[in-house]
């Protein structure tokens, strides 16, 4: 039997989000209706209302998720009813190029639950990146669910399911930053922070944090940064060369995801450094890049999508060295709320007065 819960959506572009009865079906094949127990507020989940992934509305918006394992669909083995889990959005099919090269955390053909949720009038619901987790249970594949410990507390745990992985995974996989190393982090937002607390964790020696907004730079001291740049007052290329003995970073993290903050992370990393994009840009957005510059100074520019992270490997050891108090991860944790204050965390989030809201049901 499917079951009537509540959830969160946005059911026009830009419209404030509602409240509403959400149908849930029963698991078909591969499929697992997970209980939601806490779900960080994104702001991934803002650009959905505002249009900005796709125009599929109405959303069912939230996806940091953590919960409780309800049900499971024929042919489920990864996990069973009562098994604490995150939510990942990208389920790995074990089949495609990158799977067969031994490289699953860039599976190409990554997959979703088949069945839709819907309103009660039969409307067909999009869930945020295949999860939609503001909700008191939703179906998933069951590859999007990665047991944990259950000991780790809920709000903090789901946070691993977008922004902290994608910051600390930036730094950390795709940066590749280790003992002695310097970084520096441009936009010090819940990605960027996580991005400084992956390299603190790391053993990186010098940690720079920029950005224009001296609240969000204090948030960064106390994730690790060794020093702090607001850009509005200081150029940051200037200032990430002079603290790395005139230098430039070995990694440079652009959390936010702009060509302006891209060209200072491009010139203000070391030669043979690393630049990694983890800010999500606009579509209509461009770069223009001295080529010379792109040859000469050599290294690598990359993107990083979800922190290049394997779920079924990360999120256990995140929680873990968080149980263990060596990663900070109830700290992202600004404020705990219910379902009815999604639309005032999103108030808050644009004003960046919070690094994460989390829903707690």
């Amino acid at each position: 039997m499917s079951s009537t819960v509540k959830g969160v959506i946005a059911r026009s572009k830009g419209a404030s989000v509602e409240v509403v009865d959400v149908v849930v079906p029963d698991p078909g094949p591969g499929e697992a209706v997970v209980k939601i127990q806490a779900c960080g507020v994104c702001h991934t989940d803002l650009h959905y209302r505002e249009g900005g992934i796709n125009d599929e509305f109405p959303f069912l918006l939230g996806h940091e998720a953590a919960g409780v394992v309800e049900a499971v669909g024929d042919g489920v083995t990864e996990v069973t009813p009562g098994d604490f889990v995150i939510l990942n959005w990208r389920a790995v099919c074990g089949q495609c190029r990158a799977c067969a090269k031994g490289k699953p955390q860039y599976c190409f053909n990554t997959h979703n639950a088949k069945q839709k949720m819907t309103l009660t009038d039969g409307t067909e619901l999009s869930p945020a990146l295949g999860i939609g987790a503001f909700i008191e249970k939703t179906l998933v594949a069951a590859g999007q669910c990665t047991k944990v410990d259950p000991a780790a507390p809920a709000a903090a745990a789901g946070l691993l399911g977008c922004g902290v992985m994608a910051g600390f995974g930036a730094a950390v996989n795709t940066g590749g930053v280790g003992r002695g190393d310097s970084i520096a982090v441009i936009g010090c937002g819940g990605v960027g922070n996580a991005a400084i607390a992956g390299a603190t964790l790391a053993g990186a020696s010098t940690i720079i944090a920029v950005d224009v907004d001296d609240r969000k730079l204090e948030w960064a001291r106390g994730f690790g940064a060794t020093h702090v740049v607001n850009s509005r007052e200081a150029d940051a290329v200037e200032a990430i060369r002079a603290l790395t003995d005139g230098n430039g970073a070995d990694v440079v993290v652009d959390a936010v995801g702009r060509p302006e903050t891209y060209e200072q992370a491009f010139h203000a990393r070391d030669l043979a450094g690393t630049v990694v994009l983890v800010g999500v840009p606009a579509p209509d957005m461009e770069i223009t890049l001295p080529l010379l510059e792109v040859f000469g100074r050599g290294g690598a520019l990359k993107s990083s999508w979800y922190g290049d992270c394997l779920p079924s490997r990360d999120f256990p050891m995140l929680v873990d060295l968080a149980l263990q108090g060596r990663f900070p991860l109830e700290d992202f944790i600004s404020e705990r709320i219910t379902l009815d204050d999604v639309e005032k965390a999103f108030e808050k989030m644009h004003h960046g007065e919070v690094l994460r809201s989390v829903v707690e049901l």
